[in-house]
Parts: C-alpha cells; structure tokens; sequence
C-alpha cells in the first residue's frame, strides 16, 4: 500500500505521488498558457481547454477531445493519426461505401466549389426604377435628400395588374 503525499490516503497505485482523486483535482487546476489552441480541434476558448498528458508531454486541449481521448482503443500513436480519428468533418471520406447511390443525379457534389463557373444574374433594364425630383427653386437648401431617400412602399401603378389589391391567399391545410 502506498500513501498519497496529498491527502495521506492509504491506496495501491499512485501518480505523481498522489491519489487518483487528488491527481484529477491537480491535471484540472493546471493553467493552459495564454495564446494555447486544442491539438486535435484548434479550439482557442480558455474556458475550455486543459492540459492534457499526451504522447509523454503535457498538450492543451479542448474538454471535448480530451473526452474524445478518453474513450479511444486503441489510442493512435501520433498526433496526425489522433487528429483524424477526432476529425468532425464529415466530408473529409465517402460515406456511402458499401451501399447504393440513391440519388436522382449521381454525381459528385464534393469535387470542386459548386458556385464556380457560374455568372451572376444579368439585371434587366425593367428591374431598374429612376426617381427624378425636380426641386421647387435653385438653391441648395431648397432641396431635401432626405425625403428623397427614403423607403416607401411601391406605387400602384407601376405594380402588375394581377398582385393590385389582391386578397392574402389562406394557407391550404
């Protein structure tokens, strides 16, 4: 039986010295330093980070990898195999191996960025409203922008015939 240098517990294995108990209550009141970032994740949240002993050194990381780790078996020999088993992208690996593509289009969505090639939406000259406001005389105090600016709802006549007064539609159940 060992004696724990902490609470002078009587237990059979200690760590650093100490209890099970008092050696969680140390690793949790260790300081990460300032600038540190979770090694799996890049979390940089202080309130969530925490030293962590891995790979034979001390390294922060965030309390949902460090939870991760945990629970791994077998745990990765490197850090770059660590990494990737804590990954949360999804879209890093096909994940239809093994099963049919049920989709109308099979092709692949992921391949490139699904916004190039395309051209922006041409605008239309009907698109385009002018207000022209003949001021009352010439002189600059005369005229008020910021009357002119203003938001307003659209004239009636510039609407098309089938949207003038028409009844609110009543959601069909």
């Amino acid at each position: 039986m060992h004696e724990c240098e902490v609470c002078n517990a009587k237990v059979s294995e200690l760590r650093r010295g100490r209890c099970w108990g008092c050696y969680a209550r140390w690793v949790d009141a260790r300081p990460v330093g300032l600038g540190a970032k979770c090694v799996t994740c890049s979390e940089k949240r202080q309130h969530v980070l925490r030293n962590v002993e891995l790979f034979g050194g001390w390294r922060p990381m965030c309390f949902n990898c460090s939870g991760q780790v945990a629970t791994l078996a077998p745990m990765p020999r490197t850090l770059a195999l660590l990494r990737d088993a804590l990954s949360r992208e999804r879209r890093k690996r096909d994940r239809r191996v093994g099963r049919l593509d049920s989709r109308v289009f099979q092709y692949e969505r992921r391949a490139a960025d699904r916004r190039d090639g395309r051209s922006p939406l041409p605008i239309d000259d009907d698109m385009i409203i002018e207000i022209t406001v003949e001021p009352p005389s010439f002189e600059p105090e005369a005229i008020d922008f910021d009357d002119v600016t203003a938001i307003r709802d659209m004239v009636r006549e510039l609407r098309p015939e089938g949207l003038q007064s028409a009844p609110h539609a009543q959601p069909r159940v």
